[in-house]
């Protein structure tokens, strides 16, 4: 028989756990700088008779931090104008992987990285390497949520026909 308070206990022990592990991730991966990220995670639950509704949030920019994003590429700078002419200049090495996400012609803010860098012109040549180099995929979100998924019970995973792709992707809307 279906008890809607012991769905309520395991799917809030689901969203505890995914939140707890997607910090801690991101505080042991260093990618706590201003903490904005590791604060604005969290999630919502509502159990009904015969449904539930979850869902989980952070700052937008949480799903690039956790898929990565691919960079826009092409010859670094550094190396010599005649090189960079005959494209035989030294490219710019790739960081993420097969993401859905890429940076094409518009780079990240500026203002991403005035925190982290001494100086304004650091700050440059920090958005520069990541619009070209992209960011490496953290999975700081996914991984603990696919873990929580295989902890949930059989027959809540039955009773509401859960798939854990399809699961992550609707309790995510809206967080990209």
């Amino acid at each position: 028989m279906f008890n809607p308070e012991e769905v309520e206990k395991e799917l809030s022990a689901f969203g505890k756990y995914v939140v707890k592990q997607s910090r801690s991730i991101l505080t042991k991966g260093k990618h706590k700088s201003s903490g904005n990220l590791y604060g604005s995670i969290g999630f919502d639950l509502k159990v009904m008779r015969n449904s539930f509704s979850m869902s989980f949030f952070m700052q937008d920019y949480g799903t690039f931090v956790d898929e990565g994003v691919r960079g826009a590429g092409g010859v670094r700078k550094t190396t010599s104008k005649t090189n960079r002419r005959n494209n035989k200049g030294k490219m710019w090495k790739q960081k993420g992987g097969q993401s859905r996400f890429s940076f094409k012609n518009k780079k990240p803010p500026l203002s991403a990285f005035k925190k982290i860098a001494k100086n304004k012109s650091m700050a440059f040549a920090i958005q520069e390497s990541v619009f070209r180099q992209g960011l490496k995929p953290t999975m700081f979100f996914t991984k603990p949520f696919e873990d929580a998924f295989l902890r949930l019970p059989e027959d809540v995973i039955e009773k509401f026909g859960l798939d854990v792709d399809e699961f992550l992707e609707q309790v995510t809307q809206g967080t990209d």
